[in-house]
């Protein structure tokens, strides 16, 4: 497995994703997102893996008509990304999912 958890520091799921993984001694890379954000090739694949919609609730996002403006303005305002983000590979999570990441094990 290769995971990678995109989170805030201050985010209470993005802490329990960690703990989750850090009991079960699976090794993970954490990107603080407000710090470096996503790449255009990491914000595809997991849109590609849950869907534009499930990565963000915010106004500021859903008003946006068309999905390819949806991504820029996420790609431009990390912020606004629901979080934590769990990538595994193509496979990927938003929020904290611990019955999903159990069938990467």
């Amino acid at each position: 497995m290769n995971i990678q958890i995109f989170g805030k520091s201050k985010c209470f799921d993005t802490k329990k994703a960690e703990r989750w993984f850090k009991e079960r001694r699976v090794k993970y890379q954490y990107v603080d997102i407000l710090r470096y954000g996503m790449s255009r090739g990491e914000l595809t694949s997991v849109k590609n893996a849950v869907g534009l919609a499930a990565m963000s609730d915010d106004p500021e996002v859903t008003y946006l008509a068309y999905d390819a403006d949806r991504l820029e303005k996420l790609l431009d305002y990390p912020e606004l990304l629901k979080t934590p983000i769990v990538r595994n590979g193509k496979q990927a999570t938003v929020g904290y999912c611990p019955d999903i990441w159990k069938t990467w094990e």
